[in-house]
């Protein structure tokens, strides 16, 4: 065999053993992967929770349950509010399935949900309900163009109303405990 021969098969060995030890790696960090199930309960636009902790949907970031907004015509609505009642209908939904691997600072896992072929964070962003955090630009664009949701008038991000207000995400969800127990009741007696 020629050097050169012997050179070439040899690149092409170690090629395929980086592509086999890069797939080996991409299943071991998909089965990082938690489920997170159950009987589960929109704390928030972005919060949820069931009997074992809560999770938080990734990339995005919904308005605080005191929160509100104006539409243009300067009428106030509870955005917060809203987008809590969005995300516990799609929780309702028999085919929700949620799914991470990571845990943002306040320990509560980041999740990506889907019932049947809706994501759900997309939607809570494309519906107007929260905002890009990290993902979901085009939603987040498309909602701003059509004028849905929070983008049907003036709101604070999120984020800049909490700080405006004093309080951290980790503070929000300290007080709004005493909500899941509501939150849960409102779910088990079919309230709204």
């Amino acid at each position: 065999m020629t050097g050169f021969r012997r050179s070439l098969r040899d690149g092409v060995v170690g090629v395929a053993m980086l592509l086999l030890a890069l797939l080996i790696i991409a299943k071991l960090d998909r089965d990082g992967e938690r489920d997170f199930s159950g009987d589960l309960v929109a704390i928030d636009g972005d919060t949820l929770a069931n009997g074992k902790g809560r999770a938080r949907l990734e990339g995005i970031d919904a308005p605080e349950l005191s929160q509100t907004c104006r539409h243009h015509d300067g009428e106030a609505w509870r955005c917060g509010v809203e987008a809590r009642r969005r995300l516990a209908a799609l929780l309702a939904a028999p085919s929700l399935h949620c799914k991470g691997g990571a845990f943002d600072r306040y320990d509560r896992l980041l999740v990506h949900c889907r019932t049947g072929e809706v994501d759900v964070n997309a939607f809570m962003v494309r519906e107007g309900f929260a905002v890009s955090y990290g993902g979901y630009p085009a939603e987040e664009a498309a909602a701003r163009r059509d004028g849905v949701g929070i983008w049907s008038g003036e709101f604070d991000r999120p984020e800049v109303w909490r700080r405006a207000n004093s309080l951290d995400a980790g503070e929000m969800a300290a007080a709004d405990t005493g909500d899941l127990l509501f939150a849960f009741l409102r779910r088990l007696f079919g309230i709204n």
